[in-house]
């Protein structure tokens, strides 16, 4: 009997992000879209205004940075 609990065991498998990893990760994809979005509102020829240019790109910039905070977070708990 205790053979097939340990199978039942080393057959879960463990996956490698958590669910505050996809929470970040969700996040991070809606302030990329928020900074596309500021960027499409900008309204000077071809978006050369500071929409376009600067706060746009900043915002974007600041969504992947987010993505890599997702995928290296580790929760404190798993680290015990």
């Amino acid at each position: 009997m205790n053979f097939i609990k340990q199978k039942e065991m080393s057959i879960q498998t463990k996956f490698a992000f958590k669910k505050i990893n996809y929470l970040i990760m969700i996040l991070g994809i809606a302030v990329i879209l928020f900074g596309f979005v500021i960027m499409s509102l900008d309204q000077e020829t071809y978006g050369f205004g500071f929409l376009g240019l600067t706060l746009g790109p900043i915002i974007v910039f600041l969504g992947f940075m987010i993505q890599f905070v997702a995928i290296l977070y580790k929760s404190k708990k798993a680290t015990n």
